[in-house]
């Protein structure tokens, strides 16, 4: 199983195997997992062992290797890739080749990272069970009658699978830490601008994030070094200095942190006893590391779900208008009398229910009329929870709460009820609406041995602390290394 990015650099560094036996093994492991998983939209074994035949020919030839030589890594199907299709597991873009690479893609080839294929999701980013892709659904590996989380399911599931020991996911309202808790897994949703966006499709362009997902902290910090920076052709980029992220995994010692609990996120309704109790084993594992633990509450708690579903379909509404068949995306094969209808058919055959469903709410609510009552609204309360977040870490240094109300829920149950689809996101949108990095991580198994995440978040730029306190509760907790059964 390729299930440690560290790992697979150190086998190389000691000779132990090439690029091209780790290239291999991960396109075997990909090849067994997809029948049962469907984590994968495209994968191209021969660009991957030209990768991987490349790092060792540089290797035998004592020439400078990037930070993930020879590591393979899989990346979300919403990523602009020059050399694979890009479709947003969509029937608009079925077969669409940008004629670019995304700004991460550049840097992971620059990082001489073996990039195999691309990963299910979500149609264009908007679901949380990877159940409305036009490339068919994708399963849990823990229990593949359960969903892997939503969008970035496949990218979740293409490492619980162990088939890749790093994937790339997008986060707009916890699609990379809602489908991590679901599959076992660690993700990050860095700070809002720390990961350029430029080559990535967007859905909200105010929420999107790019982020890492692997089994550990650690491997999410090695990431995190060759993604980070600033981007001047994303406006949106943050021009700020990079640290080091794997230096703030080197200590276990939590003495000094204020950690805030989010107790009142747990009185909400629908939440699973087995998500409170995880929630509680790990304040006792993190007050054992020398954390101080205080009690938070972030007043505009309730407005999140409702905000975030105001903010994100207008801007998806917004950002989906260019798809008309003339200017991108699917075009209708029937002759149109007009040019209307021909982007009306177009639009219909391209897109799905879900897709369809956000544009419509997005449309109206930015419509003439309704514009002040409802988006102009969702922004001045938007304005309100970013308040809430910055006079709670006045207080702290981190906040503690859960990932998700449930552990991963069956396949079908919820793809025909949209509200409660949609409260998959409950405790996750707080962090896109203010812009603050936050990661999930495997605290705990419910009784049916289903994983449970647990979520940190910090400060605007603070991924370090993140990374920090995530890396000392995997030094003294076990769940990130158990793996779902083959």
């Amino acid at each position: 199983m390729l299930d440690s990015a560290l790992e697979v650099l150190r086998l190389q560094a000691a000779g132990e195997a090439s690029a091209v036996e780790i290239a291999e093994r991960a396109m075997d492991a990909i090849e067994a997992s997809q029948a049962v998983h469907n984590a994968y939209t495209h994968v191209d074994r021969e660009s991957a062992i030209a990768s991987a035949k490349s790092v060792d020919a540089k290797r035998a030839a004592g020439q400078p290797l990037g930070a993930l030589a020879g590591v393979p890594i899989a990346v979300k199907d919403v990523l602009c890739t020059s050399d694979m299709p890009t479709t947003c597991s969509s029937e608009m873009l079925r077969g669409f080749r940008p004629p670019y690479d995304a700004t991460v893609i550049e840097k992971l080839r620059a990082a001489d990272a073996v990039i195999v294929g691309k990963t299910n999701m979500d149609e264009f980013a908007m679901g949380a069970s990877t159940e409305t892709s036009a490339f068919g659904i994708t399963k849990n590996p823990w229990d593949t009658t359960r969903t892997p989380g939503g969008s970035s399911g496949g990218a979740a599931a293409a490492v619980a699978a162990g088939t890749v020991p790093l994937s790339l996911g997008t986060d707009t309202g916890g699609s990379i830490r809602q489908p991590a808790a679901f599959c076992g897994v660690t993700g990050l949703k860095p700070t809002y601008g720390r990961v350029s966006r430029y080559g990535l499709v967007a859905f909200a362009s105010s929420l999107d994030q790019i982020g890492p997902i692997a089994w550990s902290a650690d491997d999410c910090a090695l990431l995190m070094n060759v993604i980070a920076g600033f981007e001047p052709r994303d406006s949106t980029s943050l021009d700020q200095p990079v640290p080091d992220y794997t230096l703030a995994t080197e200590s276990n010692d939590l003495r000094g942190l204020r950690i805030g609990v989010l107790r009142e996120s747990l009185q909400a309704e629908g939440i699973d006893e087995s998500i409170r109790t995880t929630l509680a084993h790990a304040i006792g594992v993190l007050a054992e590391l020398g954390a101080e633990i205080i009690d938070v509450d972030l007043p505009h708690r309730e407005y999140w779900v409702p905000t975030y579903y105001v903010i994100a379909p207008s801007e998806a509404s917004s950002n989906l208008s260019r798809y008309d068949g003339a200017h991108y995306g699917h075009r209708a094969g029937e002759e149109a009398k007009d040019l209307v209808t021909m982007y009306c058919r177009s639009r219909a055959e391209g897109f799905g229910a879900e897709v369809k469903r956000r544009i419509m709410v997005g449309t109206y609510a930015l419509s003439e009329g309704y514009a002040d009552e409802y988006y102009n609204k969702a922004l001045k309360v938007r304005r309100l929870i970013r308040g809430d977040y910055d006079a709670a870490f006045s207080q702290v240094d981190l906040l503690l709460g859960p990932v998700t109300p449930t552990p991963a829920f069956k396949l079908g149950d919820k793809v025909d009820d949209p509200i409660q689809m949609y409260l998959c996101d409950l405790f996750t949108v707080g962090a896109n609406l203010a812009g603050v990095p936050a990661i999930s991580l495997p605290g705990g198994f419910d009784p049916a041995g289903l994983p449970i995440g647990i979520q940190l978040q910090a400060p605007t730029l603070e991924e370090s602390r993140l990374l920090f306190a995530a890396s000392a509760f995997q030094s003294a907790t076990d769940y990130h290394t158990q793996r779902p059964k083959q």
